[in-house]
């Protein structure tokens, strides 16, 4: 299952609900991506896709500088799990695979 294109996330965090845009790319066998939120875009770290578990690191600064890990299935063109930072609790994290040209938050 191919999960390259562009995915509108939102994070419901302690502090409200974060949206962000994540787009992944396939080159030469390897998954690679960005982020983009908050005024910001960051590289992600260690895709893995195993099955339909999507596994990514990636680090902010705004609101706050975080490390963050998400831990997500897919499934088809929407996906559902977890992100975590740090020892805080987890985040729950939904998505939809964009339709449409990149929408940034």
């Amino acid at each position: 299952m191919s999960v390259e294109g562009i995915w509108n996330l939102s994070v419901s965090t302690p502090i409200g609900k974060i949206k962000a845009v994540v787009e992944l790319r396939e080159q030469d066998g390897l998954l690679t991506g960005v982020a983009r939120g908050a005024d910001e875009e960051v590289p992600l770290g260690d895709i893995t896709l195993d099955g339909d578990r999507l596994t990514w690191k990636q680090a902010v600064t705004k609101p706050m500088r975080l490390n963050l890990s998400f831990d997500v299935t897919v499934d088809g063109d929407t996906l559902q799990g977890t992100s975590r930072a740090g020892r805080l609790p987890t985040s729950k994290v939904t998505g939809e695979r964009s339709t449409e040209p990149e929408r940034r938050p």
